[in-house]
């Protein structure tokens, strides 16, 4: 079972939440804050169904990090600058005041709602789709985007060329030891290794497109096209109406 937001449009959870960051990064009221951060909290919850890792992860540690964010800007914030001077705790010659600690929770809940924003489409698209969509709706040239697409290849290759290179490292006992020297002599002797393999592969890979004339139309058939539907249109407006929808709610 999948989430409904995996089957959207990746430029549709791209756009969509654009507005409403901006409405974030503008606003300095603490209940239109928590009512986005609460609100895409649950939207990614349900939406994503990203497992039960993930969501565990997301539900403890969005309160946990705005917690460690309050405190930390309250206490940094010079009590003789908010309005509200009355402590809250006192750490010896620190005070946190509640001035200090409503401007700490609007900059917690500032950041966990643009983080939670961006994962919106983070959790749900993948780079191949996203380029994809870039494609085919953006008018992004195909050169370039799947230009794009095979060098993101290149990163699980490299992942594998690297345990490798290791492995004959280890065997034939090159740069052997401990500590912070051994460490950069042995990523020194990882880096041209690694550097000959790429380009190898780049080669091979530049061959294999201009073989198949990879470029010499204006446009190709795409073999995984990825629609707009009414559902993006849905998602989309919903975003751009949530910037007028939870101020209004929370202040009706």
């Amino acid at each position: 079972m999948t989430g409904f937001l995996r089957g959207v449009n990746p430029l549709a959870k791209m756009f969509g939440p654009l507005p409403v960051m901006a409405a974030v990064f503008l606003t300095e009221d603490l209940r239109v804050l928590a009512a986005f951060t609460l609100g895409t909290l649950v939207l990614l919850l349900v939406g994503a169904l990203p497992g039960w890792r993930t969501s565990l992860a997301l539900v403890l540690g969005v309160p946990v990090g705005v917690a460690v964010v309050a405190v930390s800007f309250g206490l940094w914030v010079d009590p003789a600058a908010v309005a509200d001077t009355r402590t809250v705790l006192a750490f010896g010659p620190v005070e946190l005041t509640r001035g200090g600690l409503a401007v700490g929770l609007v900059t917690g809940l500032r950041l966990a709602a643009l983080v939670l924003l961006a994962m919106v489409s983070g959790l749900t698209t993948t780079g191949p789709e996203f380029v994809r969509a870039s494609v085919q709706h953006l008018r992004v040239p195909y050169r370039v985007g799947y230009a794009a697409l095979a060098s993101m290849r290149f990163v699980p290759r490299f992942g594998r060329e690297l345990e490798v290179i290791r492995s004959a490292h280890r065997v034939r006992g090159v740069a052997g030891g401990r500590g912070p020297v051994a460490g950069a002599r042995r990523a020194g002797g990882y880096a041209v290794p690694l550097l000959a393999s790429g380009i190898r592969h780049a080669e091979r890979v530049s061959l294999s497109m201009e073989s198949r004339a990879f470029g010499a139309a204006p446009t190709r058939t795409e073999r995984h096209p990825v629609p707009l539907r009414v559902r993006d249109g849905v998602v989309l407006l919903a975003f751009w109406s949530a910037c007028w929808a939870v101020p209004a709610l929370v202040h009706g």
